[in-house]
């Protein structure tokens, strides 16, 4: 009974992660204004969708196997992948001058933190 309770709140993350994922499809332009960005043209475009529309769609996928199947590794995997956003966001104010994105950074190492807790608890838990 734990272990279940804690797969339903390990996808928690990947729920708020596939709204940006659906975004990046349906609207891009207000999903990257939303992430404090302008949508890009031509080129740009394709690698601004492609790259960051993969990132979502990957922690998503990432989390979900995780949670559906109660194998931790998928969500340390989820949680790697947000932990080096954080990274690469304070990476960029730090050496390049870039405002420092409080909110973004402050939600990326929660949901970091949160998914090794309970990829932690999924897999050290014996019960279905």
């Amino acid at each position: 009974m734990k272990k279940n309770i804690y797969r339903v709140l390990a996808v928690l993350p990947g729920l708020l992660m596939g709204l940006n994922a659906v975004g990046w499809v349906t609207n891009p332009e207000n999903t990257a204004k939303s992430l404090g960005m302008p949508l890009l043209e031509g080129t740009a475009l394709s690698t601004q969708m492609g790259d960051i529309g993969a990132l979502f769609v990957g922690t998503t996928l990432l989390i979900f196997i995780g949670a559906i199947r109660a194998k931790g590794h998928w969500l340390y995997s989820a949680a790697i992948l947000l932990g080096s956003a954080a990274i690469m966001r304070t990476t960029a104010t730090l050496l390049y001058g870039a405002t420092f994105a409080t909110v973004s950074i402050s939600f990326e190492v929660v949901m970091t933190l949160w998914l090794c807790t309970f990829a932690y608890l999924i897999d050290s838990t014996s019960d279905s």
